[in-house]
């Protein structure tokens, strides 16, 4: 007998299957090269478990809470700068920002309390769907951590209503914008300083499925076809994940308010602490090559690279073609930055 209930039924995990802590982070971050691992995808067990952190286990509750981050009623509880998940956060952060040549110092990190009634439900609802998500795909619903950047305002109403309908022109179609992990530097410059100079990103968990390519100037408002369901500016090296609006508060699941400041090396006499390293020859990995170039080309110029690396890759191009094609495209967007 096929039904609703039944249905719900058995995207609910067993009764006997053991639950485990909320946050699965540090997990996360060993399997960060494996995405298709269960660790990163099993949220079920999260939900169903007794396994929403309390003041006592966060080290920090009431009023210093609110006054850290200025809000008094968005179920959020300040973890101790002396546990684990504090520091693994801190030095993903650090280290994705210093990368790209910025300079980051973590003042604070806020977990999302999910033990309130309606909280409750949200969590179980993004279960739900990350479960329906797996039967969809085949057994892996592809949950990622990615950064969104914002203002502390917006982030507020964020965690105290959900995301709302994007307010400015978007590059790649119309949905929510979110950060890969490992790339950060978009959403932390989409985080206006507040009044103390303060920058602020959600981490949140992301489902999203199997994703599309979404070409720059795309109007796109939905999946392009039952096939898919989430978006990417570039299969090989993603810069953004685009969920839709329709999927916007089903499919993100905000865990943490990242507080910090950053400034760039490049700035007055502050050099990074890499720029002694550089390569002693023309060649140097291309992720590497893509993500020091993202900072500085326009995304449509990034992607046409990426697709002449591939045409290299596969022998359609020599090396010399290659980086010729490479110099025309700099040498291009340097001119239209001198007019």
């Amino acid at each position: 007998m096929s039904s609703i209930d039944s249905y719900c039924e058995r995207l609910k995990p067993s009764a006997q299957k053991k639950s485990t802590s909320l946050t699965l982070f540090e997990d996360l971050l060993q399997n960060s090269h494996n995405e298709k691992t269960r660790s990163e995808i099993n949220v079920e067990e999260a939900c169903y478990g007794d396994s929403c952190p309390s003041d006592c286990e966060s080290g920090i509750s009431g009023t210093e809470n609110d006054q850290q981050f200025g809000v008094s009623d968005n179920g959020l509880i300040r973890i101790s700068d002396r546990e684990m998940i504090y520091e693994t956060i801190k030095k993903k952060l650090v280290s994705s920002l210093s990368c790209c040549g910025f300079n980051a110092q973590v003042e604070a990190i806020h977990r999302s309390d999910y033990s309130g009634i309606m909280r409750r439900a949200k969590l179980e609802s993004f279960s739900i769907y990350s479960r329906a998500m797996e039967m969809k795909c085949g057994g892996n619903a592809s949950v990622k951590y990615a950064w969104y950047g914002a203002s502390k305002n917006e982030i507020n109403n964020t965690l105290s209503y959900g995301f709302g309908l994007p307010t400015i022109t978007r590059t790649h179609g119309q949905g929510v914008y979110l950060s890969p992990l490992d790339h950060p530097v978009e959403s932390m410059q989409s985080a206006a300083p507040d009044e103390d100079g303060l920058k602020h990103m959600l981490l949140c968990r992301v489902i999203t499925g199997k994703a599309e390519v979404i070409r720059p100037g795309s109007e796109q408002f939905n999946p392009s076809s039952e096939e898919f369901d989430s978006g990417v500016d570039n299969l090989a090296s993603p810069q953004k994940y685009i969920i839709w609006c329709s999927r916007m508060n089903t499919h993100i699941l905000p865990e943490f308010v990242v507080s910090f400041r950053a400034s760039s090396y490049i700035r007055g006499s502050q050099r990074s602490p890499t720029s002694s390293r550089k390569p002693n020859s023309d060649w140097m990995p291309f992720p590497t090559l893509i993500t020091v170039l993202s900072k500085f080309l326009p995304p449509d110029a990034v992607e046409l690279i990426a697709k002449h690396h591939g045409d290299f890759k596969v022998h359609q191009s020599t090396r010399h073609q290659w980086l010729k094609q490479l110099t025309a495209i700099e040498q291009k967007q340097l001119s239209f930055m001198e007019e």
